[in-house]
């Protein structure tokens, strides 16, 4: 089905992060030490290793630093221990935003995330006050570029996977399923010769925001801000920035 593309909306806040390589090598090889740590080093056997992974490469992140960041987490040295939090609040025009965090130090992480919701309209919120509006969804994403192949029957190859459902834009499918079957349909379809521009288990918003003038501009520094923290592994939210195409 067509519609809002929610993949463009992740996007564009990716594309603007990635340009800050080194501060996403980070990033990525912290993902990928706590998964190590947490499920052993070996990607066959451990699902969130083998994603963080995945994310890892599609960001161009070099095999060395991919396999220094496993080696440090299962090694015997000396750990850094590394805590997952979740903060959840709205920025300016009640733009629904969730942080996820991954830190070895609360109070500065805690004291960051808020300086940056004040300092931008925003205001942080009780755990769950904007959760509900996102759902935790895998989301695979097929360029349409060159691939020989109508919506009709994508939408067929697709369901056939096991997918809850797909939309179509005019440069990708993108295909949506439960968190517990991501794996089995990235598989399937990959075995079907398909490749994924992006896959990954995300928050997608259930609805969309829509700010002009002032508050466009002070949400978009927010996400920046948030962004821009070495503690902070993710930022969800429900602006729908299609306005800035």
């Amino acid at each position: 089905m067509a519609g809002h593309s929610k993949w463009k909306n992740i996007q564009r806040r990716k594309n603007a992060q990635d340009a800050k390589r080194g501060k996403l090598f980070m990033k990525l090889a912290k993902e990928i030490y706590v998964a190590a740590k947490m499920g052993g080093g070996d990607p066959s056997s451990n699902s969130s290793l083998r994603l963080a992974i995945e994310k890892a490469k599609a960001a161009n992140m070099p095999n060395e630093n991919i396999e220094r960041a496993i080696k440090k987490a299962t090694g015997n040295q000396e750990h850094t221990n590394y805590e997952e939090i979740k903060y959840e609040g709205y920025g300016p025009g009640g733009v629904a935003v969730m942080v996820t965090c991954l830190t070895d130090n609360k109070n500065r992480t805690a004291s960051n995330v808020r300086v940056a919701f004040s300092k931008n309209g925003g205001n942080l919120g009780e755990t769950g006050c904007v959760s509900y509006l996102f759902d935790r969804k895998g989301l695979l994403v097929i360029a349409r570029e060159d691939l020989n192949i109508d919506e009709d029957e994508m939408l067929l190859q697709a369901i056939e996977a096991g997918a809850d459902e797909m939309e179509t834009t005019e440069d990708s499918f993108e295909i949506y399923t439960s968190p517990e079957n991501f794996e089995e349909v990235k598989n399937a379809l990959a075995a079907q010769g398909f490749t994924f521009a992006s896959a990954e288990i995300t928050m997608i918003p259930k609805t969309y925001t829509t700010l002009t003038g002032d508050d466009l501009t002070k949400m978009l520094r927010l996400i920046d801000m948030l962004e821009d923290d070495d503690d902070v592994q993710e930022v969800y939210h429900n602006l729908d920035e299609s306005v800035l195409e």
